[in-house]
């Protein structure tokens, strides 16, 4: 049979063949409503063209809203990159760069050590007792020089599954170059107290002097002064320690209980810098307090509360951020992105902080020496990029060096991994 094919206006093929009923057109679908409606009881427009425009304008209702849902997705998504740049953008502005520091160790480019093999690292932390600035000025007057309060070696393995920080003490003799002054002069060279050499030259001169001590190249450096530390334990929420006794220090501000206590910044910097009213009151003790608390705040800051937690992260990132000025190998997010990835996967028993070997000068008990042969067995191993065992004084003290104050005495046994004496970040846990 034939078949007739009408094209009708929007756009339907209507086919008319034998054994298949045609669709009615529009008018006989108008027709047959009226019919139906005169004499079936006003059903008129049910199955007829109100229901079709309905639908047609169903479909387009629902199209426009999609239309409208898609723009504002899209929306949002610029407008969240747009102030995702932006604070990237303000954390990376945060950073200070040591131009430098750089520019002056380029001039000694060609006497310093060789990099570490294996990819290993080696960065130099510098905490500045400088009382320049408001936040500051309450922990003494600022006289126009700054030392360093704190330097850290801390050696980063090549297989990144270990860190070992090694505190340099600031009472440490020490042989420091010649350096070029914030005058633009150049310093004598001189064998004096090592926090000098940052009074002196700043990072340029401290990195100089520790890589003529240690024969450890340094491959970057961050100074932080007592504002930056502050506003870091008080990003984390606060650092838990352990006190065995009271505390009541009028000079580092500090008044504790005893027992289990978490410290905001102000309390946390009181902590790390008291030294008369603690102990012994010597650096040593001091030290090893500082030490303790750098295990209890890496604990904190690579916790699942801070590093997973957007809003506890930005703080931490701003903060640690503005309290920076560093080198350009390490002036932007991605660079301490990089270096705190790096750093999640180390256990924290593998985190180690001991002090450089050290002894009582025999000319001013008031100052240190290096004690030999320890201190030159630790800086070989930090040079090779070799494992460095780091216990409990109390486990090393049947083996003390020649006195009392040595802190590490390494193995006797060429082939072992020597020993010193020191803590890690586990044991920085309160029970």
């Amino acid at each position: 049979m034939g078949t007739a094919t009408d094209h009708r206006e929007d756009g339907h093929h209507v086919t008319d063949s034998a054994g298949t009923p045609a669709e009615p057109d529009d008018t006989a679908e108008h027709a047959a409503g009226d019919r139906s409606g005169a004499g079936g009881g006003g059903r008129g427009n049910g199955n007829g063209s109100a229901t079709g425009n309905g639908n047609r304008d169903g479909k387009r209702g629902r199209r426009r809203s999609l239309r409208w849902v898609a723009l504002g997705v899209s929306l949002l998504v610029l407008l969240v990159s747009g102030v995702g740049w932006w604070l990237y953008r303000k954390l990376e502005g945060n950073i200070t760069t040591d131009l430098t520091a750089v520019e002056e160790l380029e001039r000694y480019d060609r006497e310093r050590p060789l990099p570490a093999p294996h990819g290993a690292q080696n960065i130099l932390l510098i905490g500045s007792d400088s009382r320049a600035g408001a936040d500051n000025a309450k922990y003494g007057r600022d006289k126009g020089i700054q030392r360093s309060d704190t330097t850290i070696l801390l050696h980063i393995a090549g297989d990144r599954r270990s860190v070992t920080a090694v505190s340099v003490p600031r009472d440490l003799l020490v042989g420091i170059p010649s350096c070029r002054t914030a005058q633009g002069t150049r310093s004598r060279a001189q064998y004096a107290q090592f926090n000098s050499a940052f009074a002196l030259g700043g990072a340029a001169c401290t990195i100089r002097t520790v890589e003529r001590l240690t024969g450890v190249r340094v491959d970057h450096h961050m100074v932080v002064d007592f504002h930056g530390f502050k506003s870091m334990v008080d990003a984390v929420g606060g650092v838990t320690v352990c006190l065995p006794a009271s505390i009541d220090d009028a000079d580092a501000h500090l008044r504790l209980k005893a027992g289990k206590q978490t410290l905001n910044g102000e309390q946390a910097l009181g902590y790390v810098r008291a030294r008369k009213s603690l102990g012994n009151g010597s650096d040593t003790e001091r030290m090893d307090r500082q030490q303790q608390f750098l295990g209890a705040l890496f604990n904190k800051v690579q916790s699942n509360g801070v590093l997973l937690n957007p809003a506890r992260l930005y703080p931490v990132l701003d903060a640690a951020t503005r309290s920076l000025t560093t080198d350009p190998g390490l002036d932007s997010l991605k660079d301490l992105f990089d270096l705190a990835r790096s750093l999640r996967g180390v256990p924290t028993e593998r985190v180690q902080f001991l002090t450089v070997p050290r002894r009582s000068s025999p000319y001013d008990p008031n100052r240190d020496v290096l004690a030999q042969p320890a201190a030159s067995r630790l800086f070989e191993r930090l040079r090779k990029d070799a494992p460095v065992r780091v216990v409990p004084k109390e486990t090393t003290a049947s083996t003390a060096g020649d006195t009392e104050r040595d802190s590490g005495t390494g193995s006797q046994n060429p082939s072992a991994t020597p020993t010193f004496s020191g803590t890690n970040a586990t044991s920085a846990r309160c029970k």
